[in-house]
């Protein structure tokens, strides 16, 4: 008697994720679904509750959205018995044992990226599991991907390393700082799709790393949607954390995902931090990248013009444009089969609210190559970002003569902008110089056909007269100004400098100088002015001219008190020369230098064995300290924490705790930061590796 076992029903579908992952280069994600890259075949073990027949029909269905369907590709139904394809999706019984069997999901190099559903049908019978949902991401491993990137190394340093490095400072004072990206943190993907929903991008075109890479860039600010990160330069923090507390980016997307509300603050490192994490986390290679004197041209006329009064003092009112002591902005790499051909690779795209773009705040894709050469044409942001990197900087004379404000240009710098572009070289601690990717070299013939060929699109599109002038003719006077004396500052200690004038020509002139020695954020904005020079000298008979400036501590640290960011000195000078009524300016900078922060621990442990973690700082300054607050992250050990450590005379030393247990292999890294009202941003990192 042959008994009738039944129709055929799945009862268990199990996702091998352990398995899987690890041919996805996705065990890394504290995430408890499957993620995958798409591509690539991925198993899953399917159970049934007899065995398995000839006859018997399988079909894998696959939803991605709110209304899935068969017509824009986000419902798909693959037959695994026959391995039928379905939008180049393709499901294929891979073997059988009893009433298991083993089948190969394979989805396309340009499948759309988000979080899918799985059920089983045989027959009438679908069958979800409980945890039915799996992720496909971007495949920089696969060559049929528009993100595929050539190079283990290159793609372990730009989408698996989870830490980092950001430049800030100045052009002559770079400096590392270090950041934990932390893309494979809990809720961190589930964060990015999360905001994939928000965008309102149509299911089907969230295949395209164009369209996605320029969403995120405006979703990363807060400007227009609710984004993540409020940006805020107002020196003022309160009611949300300081954007020079953070250590990474896991913090804020957890929190904004916990509660779907924007975090606050941001400022440009913090966003393009954030958004190579999301790019990371979704599959794209991505990096942060810095440029200092970074131009922030509003009128698109490749020329920053700064205004100075009689004193020498910026005159905040009129300078609507301005130059960031640095600027950081993000690279992705990508084909790019929307634009002519030499275009595919890096891509700038930059989280930062500066200008909008199409009525948001957003910027990029924009080739890296379409800057160097000055096509600004094309799509996205071009223009704006050439002139970040290449602007000429304009000084005017601001004065009043009976009663009307006159004009009168001082000097005009085409070689200021855009230097010492930097990223963090690829498996290295160490900074990696890509100016050239942006620009020529300075006054090269290719670097002017570069300007020349902008400047023709800007006026061809009537967005700003923009000029070409040759290498102007020596000054008659053949004067020099420059500064001497101790250019890195230490909180609590004078400032002690001479401005000098130096008489090259030996010539007898009369020079009426003024200086002003200005407190700003590294944005340009001016927060306190410490001093004034009005100087008239006469150069016969020297060679150099030295004007003291003295500037006493207390001038300067209510400032540095008042404002909760990293503050710098800048000092304007402007020498008017009677005899042939030229006029000089000069602008220099100078950055304050802070007592280290140190990390104790040992430089290997084991993993799930606990080890002790210490941060030891001694207050070396002249000044105390107060309200200092110690922030510390341990990606794979422990989440941001923040110590209050009160007070810090001259000469005291704090030492914090903190046990860690870790619970990955590898090599890791412990970031440090320690703000105080006086000082802000003194970091420290240290890598210790976790041994089985």
């Amino acid at each position: 008697m042959v008994i009738n076992e039944g129709p055929l029903k799945a009862i268990g579908v199990d996702f091998l994720r352990e398995h899987n992952s690890h041919l996805h280069h996705t065990n890394d994600y504290n995430n408890l679904s499957l993620i995958v890259r798409r591509g690539e075949g991925f198993q899953l073990k399917l159970t049934f509750s007899r065995e398995l027949k000839d006859q018997d029909k399988i079909t894998i269905q696959l939803r991605i959205g709110e209304n899935p369907k068969q017509s824009t590709g986000t419902l798909l139904s693959l037959n695994a018995r026959a391995g039928q394809e379905i939008n180049r999706w393709r499901a294929t019984i891979s073997q059988t044992n009893g009433k298991q069997c083993l089948i190969v999901v394979t989805s396309p190099a340009d499948a759309i990226v988000g979080k899918y559903q799985l059920s089983v049908k045989t027959g009438p019978n679908i069958y979800q599991p409980e945890k039915s949902f799996f992720y496909v991401l971007f495949n920089p491993w696969c060559k049929a991907d528009s993100v595929f990137m050539p190079g283990d190394a290159e793609r372990a340093e730009y989408v698996l390393n989870d830490t980092g490095c950001i430049y800030v400072g100045s052009t002559k004072n770079v400096q590392g700082r270090p950041w934990n990206f932390g893309q494979f943190e809990e809720d961190v993907l589930d964060c990015c799709m999360y905001l994939l929903d928000k965008s309102q991008i149509k299911q089907n075109v969230r295949k395209d790393p164009v369209v996605i890479a320029r969403s995120m860039s405006a979703l990363v600010n807060a400007n227009d949607d609710a984004g993540v990160l409020f940006g805020n330069w107002s020196g003022r923090y309160a009611g949300g954390t300081s954007p020079l507390a953070w250590t990474g980016s896991a913090p804020i997307l957890q929190q904004y995902y916990k509660n779907k509300r924007t975090v606050n603050f941001g400022q440009c490192w913090v966003f393009s931090g954030v958004l190579t994490t999301v790019m990371r986390c979704l599959g794209i290679p991505s990096r942060s990248v810095s440029n200092f004197a970074s131009a922030h041209d509003t009128e698109e006329n490749l020329k920053v013009d700064i205004y100075l009064n009689e004193k020498s003092e910026k005159i905040e009112e009129l300078t609507t444009d301005s130059i960031w002591n640095f600027h950081v902005w993000n690279e992705a790499w990508m084909k790019r089969p929307d634009l002519p051909k030499g275009f595919d690779g890096w891509q700038a795209i930059d989280a930062t609210p500066q200008e909008q773009s199409q009525g948001i705040y957003q910027c990029g894709p924009c080739p890296v190559t379409a800057i160097k050469k000055g096509e600004v044409y094309l799509p996205h942001d071009s223009k704006f970002v050439f002139a970040e990197v290449n602007a000429d900087r304009v000084f005017w004379l601001v004065k009043n003569v009976d009663g009307e404000m006159k004009y009168d240009k001082l000097r005009e710098d085409t070689k200021v902008i855009g230097k010492s572009i930097s990223t963090k070289a690829v498996g290295q601690d160490t900074r990696e110089d890509i100016t050239l990717q942006y620009k020529f070299p300075e006054d090269s013939p290719e670097e002017r056909k570069a300007v020349q060929t902008a400047c023709s699109y800007l006026n061809s599109t009537n967005l700003g007269v923009c000029e070409i002038k040759p290498p102007s003719e020596p000054l008659k006077a053949n004067l020099q100004l420059g500064m001497e004396g101790e250019t890195t500052l230490w909180p609590g200690n004078p400032i002690d400098l001479n401005i000098v004038v130096k008489n090259e020509s030996a010539g007898a002139w009369t020079v009426d100088l003024t200086a002003c020695c200005q407190m700003e954020s590294y944005i340009g904005k001016v927060e306190a002015s410490l001093a004034n020079i009005k100087q008239t000298v006469q150069t016969e008979g020297k060679t150099v001219i030295q004007i003291p400036l003295r500037i006493a501590p207390e001038t300067y640290i209510k400032t540095m008190m008042a404002v909760e960011d990293e503050l710098l000195v800048k000092i304007n000078i402007i020498a008017e020369i009677r005899e042939t009524n030229e006029k000089l300016t000069e602008e220099l900078t100078l950055t304050f230098q802070y007592p280290p922060l140190r990390v104790e621990m040992p430089e290997t442990a084991k993993i799930n064995e606990d080890f002790k973690c210490a941060f030891v700082f001694k207050n070396t300054l002249s000044i105390p300290l107060e309200n200092c607050k110690l922030h510390v992250e341990g990606l794979g050990f422990f989440r941001m924490e923040t110590f209050d450590q009160g007070d810090v005379a001259p000469g005291d030393i704090f030492k914090s705790k903190i046990i860690c247990t870790p619970r990955k292999t590898g090599i890791k890294k412990i970031v440090a930061k320690l703000n105080s009202t006086q000082v802000k941003g003194i970091t420290v990192e240290k890598l210790i590796t976790i041994t089985g």
